[in-house]
């Protein structure tokens, strides 16, 4: 499972929130380092959902080229397009 970017910004922000509310120099040490570790998460997660919208923005404008395509029918792939357009 891969987690999403506000997941990943939620928990960065808790571990911000555990860092500067500890009183142990450790738990401080260690809270900040898991809050970089999930801000670094986050940009991944960041691109990674750009990049799945951006593969959903192809695959439905080649759907809907295809779907143009087909209604056209026959002559989306006639030598000549032009035919049986004029009126008898």
């Amino acid at each position: 499972m891969q987690p999403s970017s506000i997941l990943c910004r939620a928990q960065e922000s808790m571990q911000r929130t555990r860092s500067a509310n500890a009183l142990l120099a450790n738990v401080r040490n260690v809270a900040d380092k898991a809050a970089a570790a999930w801000a670094e998460e986050a940009l991944i997660a960041e691109q990674r959902e750009h990049r799945q919208a951006r593969t959903r923005d192809v695959a439905a404008n080649l759907l809907d080229e295809k779907r143009r395509l087909r209604s056209l029918g026959d002559l989306a792939f006639n030598e000549n397009p032009d035919r049986g357009q004029a009126a008898w």
